[in-house]
């Protein structure tokens, strides 16, 4: 399982196109559960994102170093995975490879059970399998993502990009396309995207494929009243913007829901032990609904989230 581990690490521990802007939901194939996009030049480079970058690096990019060696920070400009079918992933990064990290990729690989170079259309790419099955563990393990197999394809081949999945399929449609996915237009069913013009970080998930076990807290409950989640953090006007966008089952539910946040929030904004930084941020946080559509949203300056942050 190291070797599997140490190529996926590159995208869970940074929480998921060859696409160098936002992400849209039409670059999603139509069969997604889930999907997340980093984009950590974005970060670096604008006012609100340096603040998440910075908490960023020291939370996660160091420790991702530590155990697999590799510099995300420096190597890295974007990031994007997402579900393929029932049990599988893609996942493709945009940036400048070192050819020791390449080197670091190939040795991991060569301790699989399994591992064998090939080739398709004059592309290189690599199959790592070992016997057991991956998983994304959420919360503490309270949460199971299935869409992880123990069978992985993984090629540098493409000029700036790592593409990464568990079909071999995909892999050769992958590099036939310079890395591009065949995504499908909005449909029934599809996963929303929230975008702005600067992104730094965009999730969505479809909470029917969700296990959240036999839990009865609010969390549980938040999962089994809605049929999807999406996330948006963006640099707007100098401030990081937040948004949160869930999709309940029923018009009811949406009202439901978003009375149980504003209560939540004017509880903890009178709470005696409550941080000032805290306080600001339930104070500026906006509910909002639209028929099924639960919205919450808030704009908070950099100096505010990074006070945000190093309390948590």
């Amino acid at each position: 399982m190291r070797t599997v581990r140490f190529l996926l690490v590159l995208v869970l521990a940074s929480l998921p196109l060859a696409v160098a802007a936002a992400l849209k939901s039409d670059d999603l194939p139509g069969d997604s559960s889930w999907y997340i996009h980093i984009d950590l030049e974005e970060m670096r480079t604008t006012e609100a994102g340096k603040s998440l970058y910075a908490w960023l690096e020291s939370e996660v990019l160091d420790e991702v170093e530590d155990e697999s060696g590799v510099d995300l920070g420096r190597e890295v400009d974007n990031l994007t995975a997402f579900s393929l079918g029932e049990d599988g992933f893609v996942m493709i990064m945009n940036g400048r490879f070192s050819q020791e990290t390449r080197d670091k990729a190939m040795a991991a690989a060569a301790t699989a059970e399994r591992f064998d170079t090939r080739k398709s259309g004059g592309k290189v790419y690599h199959r790592v399998q070992n016997d057991e099955h991956a998983s994304v563990s959420l919360d503490n393990g309270n949460v199971d993502i299935e869409g992880l197999t123990d069978e992985m394809f993984f090629s540098f081949d493409l000029k700036n990009k790592l593409v990464a999945t568990s079909s071999e399929a995909e892999m050769k449609a992958l590099l036939a396309n310079g890395g591009k996915v065949s995504g499908q237009k909005s449909h029934a069913g599809a996963l929303f995207v929230i975008s702005a013009e600067s992104s730094l970080i965009q999730a969505g998930l479809n909470t029917e494929n969700v296990d959240s076990g036999d839990d009865e807290g609010f969390k549980s409950n938040v999962m089994r009243n809605t049929k999807q989640i999406a996330v948006l953090v963006a640099d707007v006007a100098g401030k990081v913007a937040i948004e949160a966008q869930l999709l309940a089952s029923e018009a009811e539910t949406a009202e439901s829901l978003a009375s149980i946040v504003r209560g939540l929030i004017a509880l903890q904004i009178f709470s005696d032990d409550m941080d000032p930084e805290i306080a600001e941020f339930l104070r500026n946080t906006r509910v909002d609904v639209d028929d099924t559509l639960l919205k919450v949203s808030v704009a908070l300056s950099p100096a505010s989230v990074q006070a945000v942050l190093d309390e948590a």
